[in-house]
């Protein structure tokens, strides 16, 4: 088991989806948010949800709610959870990125010396920047931000001491951004269970 806690980020705006995604019945699950608690619950020791309101959710978890609630930004996210972890740093992952695996993770972990302000996955030359791990190194840049109403978390990404660390399989890194997206993943997850 994995030591460093796990955030699964489930407060966006989902916009293009139309609905929130982090409320969409997945594989035998109610809901995407408890997949993804549930599969990285083998993974990691300590699980947290950052979101809005915990309000949304009807199971029990570790929630983590965002300090700015006007704001709808991963920076008013990550600032909420350092503020709240103790750990100096954690895991970030997307609720609607459900087939990063145990393989990407643990890959991910080891690539993380402990130099680097993060250490984050890219894929088909595109940064994942919500599967990675985050040092609290980055707080101030995550306020300097939020103050300067900068919210892409590329641009810190970008200006940040980042190991980026490649990966192949585009497939696991499916973003359900939008209905097609989220019944492509349906698709796969059900032919898994066959």
């Amino acid at each position: 088991m994995i030591d460093i806690p796990c955030v699964i980020f489930a407060g966006g705006k989902s916009s293009r989806m139309g609905e929130d995604k982090a409320l969409l019945p997945f594989e035998k699950h109610n809901t995407l948010t408890e997949y993804q608690l549930n599969q990285h619950s083998k993974t990691f020791q300590n699980i947290y949800i950052s979101c809005k309101s915990k309000e949304k959710f009807d199971f029990n978890a570790n929630f983590i709610e965002d300090l700015n609630q006007e704001l709808f930004a991963p920076t008013t996210a990550f600032i909420s959870i350092f503020h709240r972890l103790d750990n100096d740093s954690f895991f970030a992952i997307s609720v609607d990125t459900p087939f990063i695996d145990n393989t990407i993770i643990k890959t991910l972990v080891e690539e993380d010396n402990g130099s680097f302000d993060a250490v984050v996955a890219v894929v088909d030359e595109q940064i994942q920047p919500l599967c990675g791990i985050y040092h609290r190194t980055l707080l101030s840049a995550f306020t300097d931000m939020e103050e300067q109403n900068i919210h892409k978390l590329n641009y810190l990404l970008k200006n940040s001491n980042v190991k980026f660390v490649p990966f192949e399989d585009k497939n696991k890194f499916l973003n359900l951004n939008n209905k097609e997206e989220y019944q492509k993943a349906l698709e796969i997850i059900n032919a898994s269970l066959i």
